[in-house]
């Protein structure tokens, strides 16, 4: 499966600007054609606003989504807020959704645990034969979430509003998701400036053996990995490094 990541400016609370800023990079995109699931950042039509009114998803919004991944046959993963829980929804290419899973870790030093309800279930889901755990943003930040499930996980992905400043951490926390696990662990963050915040992208795919498949680097647009996400070497990453078998069943995970 070929993964796409899209990584842009966000105008701050005017979906409707970045709905055809979407669009427009979808169009530019040299390979598009290539896509079987593109995959975007946290809120990504509102930006990590704690306006919840603004944040919170039409049916407008969930039409624009729906019909990307109809339009062009390819799996959608896109962030915003529904019922007040800050959601990473994916679509199958018929614009059906398959999986939705509210983000467990509300950012407290933001005020986001102020403003949006918390989520209190871990999601596993099957897309085109990989077993896909998603996380959001400060979730990357609890490894325990991540050693949970990966008996069971072939990819972990996490969409974000992680800031510049702290880009270095982002990188290397999802790289360490990828190798701990042996699995594929992508990271989908935003650029632009919020406030006086500032984001610098970095999306990227490490492979299970913390190897980047694909790496958006600071740039804005919609970047395709050069090799195919393949179950088959998360198996064979295991088989020949059985690490999985050796952890310890502990109380508090």
């Amino acid at each position: 499966m070929k993964l796409a990541l899209c990584q842009y400016d966000i105008k701050w609370e005017d979906k409707e600007t970045n709905k055809k800023k979407i669009t427009e990079l979808f169009e530019a995109c040299p390979r598009k054609n290539e896509i079987d699931w593109l995959i975007f950042s946290e809120m990504v039509l509102s930006g990590f606003t704690m306006n919840t009114a603004a944040a919170e998803l039409s049916d407008s919004d969930r039409d624009f989504f729906r019909d990307l991944a109809q339009r062009n046959n390819i799996n959608v993963s896109y962030g915003g807020v529904e019922n007040g829980f800050n959601n990473l929804i994916t679509l199958n290419r018929h614009g059906d959704r398959v999986n939705t899973y509210s983000k467990i870790h509300l950012y407290a030093f933001g005020g986001e645990d102020k403003c949006y309800k918390a989520g209190s279930k871990q999601e596993v889901f099957e897309l085109e034969g990989l077993k896909v755990m998603p996380a959001v943003c400060f979730d990357l930040r609890f490894p325990y979430l991540f050693w949970k499930m990966a008996a069971e996980v072939d990819l972990y992905i996490v969409i974000a509003a992680w800031p510049m400043r702290r880009a270095e951490q982002w990188m290397t926390l999802l790289r360490a998701r990828a190798v701990e696990n042996q699995a594929y662990c992508v990271g989908v963050d935003r650029l632009g400036f919020e406030g006086k915040v500032e984001y610098s992208g970095n999306s990227v795919c490490y492979d299970p053996l913390g190897k980047v498949t694909v790496d958006a680097g600071t740039r804005e647009g919609i970047f395709v990995s050069e090799t195919d996400v393949a179950k088959d070497l998360v198996l064979k990453t295991r088989e020949r490094f059985p690490f999985l078998k050796e952890r310890k069943k502990m109380a508090w995970m």
